[in-house]
């Protein structure tokens, strides 16, 4: 990689952390019952994983959605994001990097299948972790529950947008920086 490319990626990287924070700051919804919020902040991170590959996009999720938890004043939630965010970007960056090593001749449909059940499987583990972290957070596992259907509402909300913007971005001049295509 030139050191051209690195500099774009580490940009990229940094700007992708940026977006996540503002994401999350612009558009949240508390969950009731719940310390917890939806945002769109998900989205950042799936197109982080789609445009930049696993190296970039874990950082930047760490980082960005930690510090969009810093800035709300849920501090105590910075260190479990930092952690579940970043892997969620670990698990769907890996997944789509294997599947897609040898894909040359998938088909778009085939591809897009697959990020999207990359996504999917990140996702089961955000929500997965947040589970455990609220419920020992709470000292409460029924209350940990209440988050579950609004995490999978994120997800859901989050692949969606992802698989869009990444699909746009792909047609720029700009691609030429991306690591999975």
């Amino acid at each position: 990689m030139s050191n051209e490319n690195k500099t774009h990626k580490l940009v990229l990287t940094a700007l992708m952390a940026c977006l996540s924070t503002v994401a999350i700051l612009i558009f949240r919804i508390p969950i009731p019952g719940d310390q917890g919020f939806i945002h769109l902040g998900d989205s950042v991170i799936f197109l982080a994983v789609l445009i930049l590959g696993t190296k970039y996009a874990v950082p930047a999720a760490a980082v960005g959605h930690s510090m969009a938890n810093l800035l709300v004043g849920a501090t105590i939630w910075a260190p479990w994001t930092f952690v579940i965010k970043g892997t969620m970007a670990l698990i769907a960056g890996v997944f789509i990097t294997y599947m897609l090593k040898n894909g040359e001749h998938f088909s778009p449909l085939k591809r897009t299948f697959i990020k999207v059940i990359g996504m999917m499987l990140g996702g089961i583990w955000m929500i997965f972790g947040y589970y455990i972290a609220g419920g020992i957070m709470f000292r409460n596992w029924i209350i940990a529950l209440v988050g579950i259907p609004w995490n999978i509402g994120q997800l859901v909300i989050g692949v969606v947008i992802a698989i869009a913007l990444s699909a746009a971005l792909y047609k720029t001049p700009a691609k030429k920086y991306f690591t999975i295509t």
